[in-house]
């Protein structure tokens, strides 16, 4: 049996794997996130910041008609990448799981038991008879709400051009600073003690824990990008330059006009969503707006 002949008799079946070990729907599925438009994600030690590529494919599409960045919970942020209908269930299965956390214990869901929930609701796809992996990847974020809440005010985030006090809690918030070492695999030592995460989930069900991260179109530039320059202690605003500069180095255009990109903060205050001057802004200081 020749080599083409070989990979058709294993890449029919969702649960069927090669003789060399490999799920052929699942690598198709990773291929589907990396056929769609690159987000990124990077962590903070106040906050995470996710940023989108939100270009659109014409000039008839409203703009933000396709979500790419999408509240969980008020608390928890997701950024998905590949087929827009697949990560929307995907979406959805995560709220459902939150609220269902929130209902059953009176209180909201941490990060990791959501990511994990979710990867597990993903994987189940790789091995069920008549469904196939879902054709989307995944960025989770939050602050740990068992870690967050201390005595005292909020820092205030008046430098995003955000009022925050539209989302403080009783008590007020205050970050939790990280300063964990980096792994060879991308998850930070000492990530059980962080308060601030960052999880992505891919078509295969693995979860992994990112200092800084892209899925979609271009991940390898971004990549490489996020690697030369991240660095540990990063606040919110170095997290949100650094976020942006990444997603530039997807495209070969010479930046962003403020509506080609989505951007929201994760932080003790809550999931936001930064509006078109403040995405003009924040263009600007990171250095890769377009020129009109």
């Amino acid at each position: 049996m020749n080599g083409g002949s070989d990979r058709q008799a294993y890449d029919r079946g969702v649960s069927v794997f090669s003789p060399d070990g490999r799920l052929y729907q699942v690598e198709y599925a990773r291929e589907a996130v990396r056929n769609g438009t690159a987000v990124v994600g990077v962590r903070g030690d106040d906050g995470v910041v996710l940023a989108a590529d939100a270009r659109t494919r014409s000039s008839l599409l409203v703009d933000g008609s396709v979500e790419k960045l999408h509240d969980l919970d008020g608390r928890l942020g997701a950024a998905t990448a590949g087929h827009v209908a697949d990560g929307r269930r995907i979406v959805d299965f995560a709220r459902r799981r939150a609220q269902t956390e929130r209902l059953r214990y009176d209180q909201p869901v941490d990060v990791e038991p959501l990511a994990t929930a979710i990867a597990d609701h993903v994987q189940e796809a790789t091995q069920a008879g008549g469904t196939r992996p879902f054709g989307a990847g995944l960025l989770v974020a939050g602050v740990d709400a068992t870690d967050h809440l201390v005595d005292g005010g909020a820092e205030s985030t008046d430098d995003l051009g955000v009022d925050a006090t539209d989302h403080l809690v009783d008590g007020g918030a205050e970050s939790t600073d990280y300063h964990g070492d980096d792994h060879g695999d991308g998850s930070p030592e000492g990530a059980d003690d962080a308060a601030v995460r960052l999880y992505e989930v891919d078509p295969s069900g693995s979860p992994s824990e990112w200092h800084a991260t892209a899925i979609g179109g271009g991940t390898d530039a971004a990549r490489s990008h996020l690697e030369a320059h991240y660095e540990p202690g990063l606040d919110v605003l170095g997290a949100r330059d650094l976020a942006l500069t990444g997603l530039a180095s997807t495209v070969e255009d010479d930046g962003f006009a403020p509506s080609d990109v989505s951007l929201a903060v994760v932080d003790d205050s809550g999931y936001r969503t930064l509006g078109e001057g403040e995405r003009a802004s924040a263009l600007d200081e990171a250095g890769v707006r377009r020129a009109s």
